[in-house]
């Protein structure tokens, strides 16, 4: 999607990189906000049963049906199910898109900013001891892979050099999907994927998501702007496509082009919210005119009461 070729706006304070104090303050306000909203023995974004496979025993009303052993349930003539013990240790990986499209925000924050917030607050919410984080950064079709560590220190460090990365105009469109294979390559444990990205100008993406929701826990964040929506009445202006360079003249003031812009846009965003359903991951929209960390925590909770009910059910 194209954007207006004016100057970017001036970044948040919380974001700006090469300032680790200004980047321990996005922390800070990362902790005091989320600190008490995860209760319970184990901390992460989608609590659940666990996934390390458990002892097996015989099949009872109501059990599972996805959890029986074949293998078990061959030998004995009797259905079996194995279930799954709760993990010691979580293995995060976040795939975050830097490319130019991010390089963009018309509120309070740039696109870029909220993508290195919501990075911030994965790390916050998946930290435990033993607990690694890792992270593939991509820039168009460069894809940089951070290994996955354990500590403070290490994700303090990424997200000092998720902030460092350079911006770069033009490049194409952003390979999405060879990014989404090298994590499925990298992550051998089961465990949870973090896909950051606004979605724009990404290809071959739908088939390596699918495959990696298979095995893991997959949330996707999805940052937009609101002047991705809808184009305003300012008469005349210029937009470029920051990924292919590509500059266009447009009317704004023509009431039916920014009808049918609206439309495009809308059409877009259920496309990519139709290929998450459908690959079983969980949505998260996140925007540059709201308050980012309330969104979070109202997706947190919410995600804890269905899994909570849908434990009383079963």
């Amino acid at each position: 999607m194209s954007r207006p070729a004016s100057p970017p706006p001036v970044l948040p304070p919380t974001a700006r990189p090469g300032s680790e104090e200004l980047l321990r303050r996005l922390e800070l306000r990362v902790t005091r906000r989320l600190d008490g909203i995860l209760q319970g023995h184990y901390q992460g974004l989608l609590p659940g049963p666990g996934s390390e496979a458990g002892e097996a025993r015989s099949y009872q009303p109501g059990d599972d049906v996805r959890l029986i052993d074949w293998n078990v349930t061959a030998r004995t003539t009797e259905a079996h199910v194995r279930m799954p013990i709760a993990d010691r240790e979580l293995e995060t990986w976040v795939v975050l898109d830097l490319s130019a499209s991010l390089d963009f925000g018309t509120a309070a924050w740039e696109k870029r900013d909220l993508a290195l917030a919501a990075l911030a607050a994965v790390g916050h919410l998946t930290a435990r001891v033993g607990n690694r984080m890792g992270a593939l950064l991509v820039h168009g079709a460069t894809t940089t892979a951070v290994p996955a560590r354990s500590g403070r220190h290490h994700q303090r460090a990424l997200l000092h050099r998720a902030a460092a990365s350079p911006r770069v105009d033009g490049g194409g469109a952003t390979d999405l999907g060879a990014a989404l294979a090298r994590c499925s390559r990298l992550a051998r444990r089961r465990g949870m994927v973090v896909l950051i990205s606004d979605f724009l100008g990404v290809e071959n993406w739908e088939r390596p998501l699918r495959a990696l929701t298979g095995r893991h826990d997959v949330l996707a964040v999805e940052v937009l702007d609101p002047r991705e929506l809808a184009l305003p009445d300012v008469g005349m202006l210029s937009l470029v496509d920051p990924e292919t360079g590509q500059r266009l003249e447009v009317r704004t003031g023509d009431a039916r082009l920014r009808a049918r812009y609206a439309e495009a846009a809308a059409r877009q965003r259920a496309a990519t919210a139709r290929v998450l359903r459908g690959a079983g991951a969980d949505h998260l929209v996140l925007r540059t005119d709201r308050d980012w960390l309330f969104d979070l925590v109202g997706f947190v909770d919410r995600r804890r009461r269905r899994r909570t009910a849908g434990r009383a059910r079963s």
